[in-house]
Parts: structure tokens; sequence; C-alpha cells
């Protein structure tokens, strides 16, 4: 089974973006730094500081870089969905990508990182960066927000019945084919409930997943995402799908006598 190129010219980064216009202009530069043959879709939400504007501009000079203006404030998992749709149909002049890249404009998910991704995609469906394998990690979080987040991933996993560490991470690989076959325009979850909801959708595909350990680092610019209701819209969705689940199992369980 063949791998991405070593300079990433057969590999799409998609980078949602809110009111990220501090933090694009470096994502960009440390990704192709990293890789120079690239492909950089950032998905703008309407952002009212002008990440949108400065992506254009940015876009204008250098062709691996693209720009999907999308609806204002739609939010994460619409925007993700949006744009795996569109770029699956050969959008963007990506009918040649065979890789797809999903990461947080932030800075969070370190550019230098995403070498080791792809490499791990030479013989997965899908990679998954995360922070709770050996030799991955979180830095400058605070206790609380490493506690919610341990405390998700013990849940989701739990509920789902799903074999793997990091649930709920948003840096990640898919093959193009695998990522067609998840049929994630169904998707209508938001916020961090859309990871879950595409980590139990692989899951449930049976597609083969690798987990390749990374550093997470809180943003240094720009305000965070998370609010109570992201919070609420994962409780009671995880736990639907899994009581769902549940019954799904029980009635497909042979009747004895």
């Amino acid at each position: 089974m063949s791998g991405p190129c070593p300079d990433g010219s057969d590999a799409l980064v998609v980078v949602p973006t809110y009111n990220e216009r501090e933090n694009l202009p470096g994502l960009v530069t440390r990704l192709l730094d990293a890789l120079p043959g690239l492909r950089i879709l950032v998905v703008d939400d309407g952002s009212p500081d002008g990440t949108g504007a400065l992506a254009d501009t940015i876009a204008a000079v250098d062709p691996r870089v693209r720009v999907h203006h999308h609806a204002p404030r739609a939010g994460l998992g619409a925007a993700y969905v949006d744009a795996f749709g569109r770029v699956l149909d050969g959008g963007f002049g990506t009918a040649d990508v065979g890789w797809i890249v999903q990461m947080d404009a932030d800075g969070s998910h370190a550019p230098e990182e995403l070498p080791r991704l792809l490499a791990a995609a030479a013989d997965a469906d899908v990679v998954l960066g995360s922070r709770y394998v050996p030799g991955g990690g979180t830095v400058g979080w605070a206790g609380h927000r490493r506690l919610l987040s341990r405390a998700g991933n013990v849940y989701s996993r739990r509920v789902l019945s799903l074999p793997l560490h990091d649930v709920t991470g948003g840096y990640r690989c898919f093959r193009r084919t695998a990522l067609a076959e998840l049929g994630t325009e169904t998707v209508a979850s938001e916020g961090y409930c859309f990871q879950v909801d595409v980590a139990f959708r692989v899951q449930r595909a049976g597609l083969r997943v690798r987990e390749v350990p990374i550093t997470f680092v809180e943003r240094e610019r720009g305000e965070s995402k998370m609010s109570g209701a992201v919070v609420r819209e994962a409780l009671w969705r995880i736990t639907s799908w899994g009581l769902r689940d549940r019954l799904r199992r029980r009635r497909a369980r042979p009747r004895r006598g």
C-alpha cells in the first residue's frame, strides 16, 4: 500500500477559521515549511476580525492556499462537512488529492508533526493525532481543562465502546476513499462532539486506524471556542448514540429457542 508523497503534494489540510487573523499567517508558513508541496484549504466562517479577507490575500500570492467562505458562524462541524463534501467532489482543484488532513487554526496542532501523521497513513485509512498515547501530551492547559478533556475521552470511549485513546482530538489524516466511506455529509454535531461522531463512524466502518502521539499546545493568541453549550451538546449526543447502539446490538442478537 503506497503512502503520501514525502513533500505532501498529494495531501490537503483543511483549516476551519473563526477570528484567527493573528494565528493564520504563522500557521500557513509553518505548514509549507514542513511540507512544501502541501495544499491548504482555509474554511472561514465569516470571521468579523477579517480572517477571511486575510486568507484571500495569502491565497492571491500562493497557489498552494485556497479559501472557502462558509456560511457565517455555522460552526466547526458544519464547516468540516461542507469542506469535506466539496473536496471529495473534486472542488478547489483537489481531484488528485489522496489524503485529507484536519487541524485547528490556533497553533495548538504543530505543523511540524504533520509529516509523522502522513507517514503513518501509508498503512492506515485514518490516522489520529493522539494526546493520550505514550509520547503524546498537552502543554499550557489549566487543571480544569485537562480534567475536562480526560473525562470527555473516558466517557465517550466507554459509552460508545471505542478502542481508541483520543476520540475528541482534532488533528487527523484520512485516506480520501476512507473519508468518502464515512458519510460525513450526514453529520449534524458541532464543536468537539463532531470529532467523537467521526471517530464513532470510523470504528463502525471497520477502517484501519493508527494513533500517533502529538503534543497539544494551548493557544497563545485569541479566544478558545470551548463553551458550556459545546460540552452540553457533546454530553447528550454521545449518550443518545450509546443508547441507540446498545439497543441496535441487543436487537441483532439471535434469540434462543
